[in-house]
């Protein structure tokens, strides 16, 4: 496992505070209007001892010149069954926020 997925892996844990098993990596592309408005790669996670999901998609992006990550981690919950659909969702969240 590369030290990009560990460092997700433990994100996801520590977020949703049970055991993270990494499935497999997606890549993603979001596009809008004809522009790309998010692009990256979505690492899928199966939860054990989670309380109400099963599955959960998460990413890094570097926030800042120090190399300080973010992390994003979207439940496999209701419509998101998919890591475009997580991407998805996660944008809506922002949009929503502004």
């Amino acid at each position: 496992m590369s030290e990009r997925i560990q460092r997700i892996k433990k994100a996801v844990e520590q977020k949703e505070k049970c055991r993270a098993t990494h499935v497999h990596s997606t890549p993603v592309i979001e596009k809008h209007g004809g522009e790309t408005v998010w692009g990256g790669v979505v690492e899928t996670f199966d939860l054990d001892g989670h309380p109400t999901a099963k599955r959960a998609y998460a990413w890094e992006r570097q926030k800042d010149e120090r190399g300080d990550a973010e992390f994003t981690v979207v439940l496999g919950l209701g419509p998101v069954t998919s890591a475009q659909a997580a991407v998805q969702a996660a944008i809506m969240a922002v949009v929503k926020q502004l």
